[in-house]
C-alpha cells in the first residue's frame, strides 16, 4: 500500500485547528499535510517496519531519559513546521529549552521543527518522497536528520547547509553535537 494524497485546494482550505480536529476525529489514520495543503493519508506499516521503528524509538527514548536535556517523540507526534506543513517523523527529539520557550499546549501539535528527526523507510515508501520529506525537515530547522533505508542497506544523514552524507551498511550512527553521547546501534533496525 502507498500513501494517498488528497488535493483539497482550492475547494477546501483547512485551518490549523480544522486539521487538528480532523486528526483527532480519525485517530486510526496517520495524517500529514504538505505546505501546499495536500492531505496525506499514510497506510499502516508491515510488522517488520513496525518492529524496526519500535526499536528506533525505544533507543532514542532511553538516551533522552538518561540525558535529560530534551524529549523524544514517536511517529504519532505532529509538528507544525514553519512552512505550514504538518509532519510526523518516525522518531524525533526536541530540546527542553526550546519546549520551555514555546510553552506549547500538550494536547496540540508542536509548532516547531524538531531538533532531530528520523524517517525509517518502509517497503511501501517511495525513496524520492522520503528524501523530499527529510530535506523539508532540514529546510524548516531540523539540525540533524537520518533517513534509514533498510531496502538499500544505507543511511542518509541530513544537516543544514551541507551535502547529504550517504553511509552504506553502517553499524551505528552518532547523534553528533545535536544529541551528544547518543550512538544508535543499528542492529535489528537497518538489517
Amino acid at each position: 500500500m502507498t500513501a494517498l494524497i488528497l488535493n483539497l485546494s482550492p475547494t477546501i482550505e483547512l485551518t490549523d485547528e480544522q486539521f487538528f480536529q480532523l486528526c483527532q476525529n480519525n485517530r486510526d489514520l496517520r495524517l500529514e499535510r504538505t505546505a501546499e495543503g495536500e492531505l496525506i493519508i499514510m497506510p499502516p506499516t508491515g510488522w517488520e517496519s513496525g518492529n524496526r521503528n519500535s526499536r528506533l524509538t525505544q533507543r532514542l527514548g532511553n538516551w533522552a531519559d538518561a540525558d535529560g536535556t530534551g524529549l523524544a517523540f514517536d511517529s504519532s507526534t505532529g509538528f507544525k513546521l514553519p512552512n505550514g506543513a504538518n509532519r510526523s517523523p518516525d522518531a524525533s527529539w526536541v530540546s527542553r529549552k526550546r519546549l520551555e520557550a514555546l510553552n506549547p499546549d500538550p494536547a496540540k501539535f508542536l509548532s516547531l521543527a524538531p531538533d532531530f528527526a528520523v524517517e525509517l523507510r518502509s517497503a511501501s515508501d517511495s525513496l524520492k518522497t522520503v528524501q523530499q520529506k527529510m530535506q523539508e525537515y532540514v529546510d524548516n530547522g531540523v539540525r540533524l536528520g537520518w533517513m534509514i533505508d533498510p531496502q538499500n542497506q544505507q543511511v542518509e544523514i541530513y544537516r543544514p547547509g551541507q551535502d547529504i552524507e550517504v553511509l552504506q551498511s553502517p553499524a551505528s550512527l552518532s547523534g553528533e553535537d545535536v544529541l551528544p553521547g547518543f550512538v544508535l546501534d543499528l542492529t535489528q533496525i537497518l538489517s
